[in-house]
């Protein structure tokens, strides 16, 4: 079964079960990922967290009912997980612009997000690059922050946690600490179970025999087999926008047609100067033959 296939199938299980307890575990079983890897492909492809569209999905079939049924307030608050009518009634004004209850007349202009669905596009004008290579456990230390899939503002604040970094100089003391002036740093993602809807970020740089890890979190990213992606040329201030590129396309280009399947985990970002103020980056990807 393909990639697209199985996201399919897992949107399937959110929309039937959209009225009632939604649980993730399931939906990971039905995508063959971690439940918060689920969730950072679904940002990731999406724009949006899981959590936000299963909010708008509930919103647009809650003004169906208003429209269309005679059902109480309460009765259509508690049918779409809401514990009083207010905290729906916040919910349904954040949404539509109005009440519950005025949405029932007509003249009133109300929001409507429709299931999404997975597709294979028919793509071949813009070419992907990308390599596949078995790469034996290498160790890695740096600046460790934790993040949560439910904040729809996940994909903004990665990018805002290396410019504090940087600002604050601990990107410095990291380089500093390889004793090796050619070094460079990159980042890794979830490397470990954090709990709940959340997965650890690293910045970090490869351990070597002179560097100092003392204050930095160290891991080893174990034996794999990669599928490496690369971005064209850029500067310093687009790499963030060429990774999550990358990494996006990875998801909706490359996965849906490749012979491979992707492994949770230790999903590598690494950028290379080139030049003055040029860069290029590549997202690594664990895979393995069997799709």
């Amino acid at each position: 079964m393909s990639w697209h296939e199985r996201m399919n199938i897992a949107i399937d299980y959110i929309e039937e079960n959209i009225c009632s307890g939604i649980d993730f575990d399931e939906v990971a079983k039905i995508i063959g990922q971690s439940s918060v890897n689920f969730q950072r492909t679904f940002s990731i492809v999406t724009d949006i967290s899981v959590f936000e569209y299963i909010r708008r999905r509930r919103m647009t079939l809650a003004a169906f009912d208003m429209q269309n049924t005679e059902d109480k307030v309460i009765d259509v608050a508690l049918k779409y997980g809401y514990e009083s009518p207010e905290a729906f009634t916040r919910a349904f004004k954040e949404m539509h612009g109005i009440s519950p209850t005025a949405a029932r007349k007509q003249g009133f202009a109300l929001k409507m997000y429709p299931r999404i669905t997975f597709l294979l596009s028919i793509k071949g004008a813009e070419a992907m690059e990308y390599r596949i290579e078995q790469k034996e456990a290498f160790l890695v230390y740096g600046i460790e922050a934790i993040f949560s899939t439910e904040d729809e503002k996940m994909l903004k604040d990665i990018p805002d946690f290396w410019k504090e970094s940087w600002e604050s100089g601990k990107c410095g003391e990291l380089l500093k600490s390889t004793n090796d002036p050619t070094s460079n740093i990159h980042a890794v993602c979830g490397y470990r179970e954090t709990g709940g809807n959340t997965f650890p970020y690293m910045i970090f740089t490869h351990c070597t025999e002179g560097c100092n890890t003392d204050g930095f979190t160290q891991i080893e990213i174990p034996e794999s087999t990669w599928a490496i992606f690369k971005s064209e040329n850029h500067t310093i201030e687009q790499t963030s926008a060429a990774i999550q590129s990358l990494i996006k396309r990875a998801h909706t280009d490359w996965l849906p047609s490749a012979s491979y399947k992707k492994i949770d985990g230790y999903e590598l970002e690494l950028t290379y100067c080139v030049g003055e103020d040029l860069f290029y980056s590549e997202v690594w990807m664990r895979v393995s033959g069997d799709k």
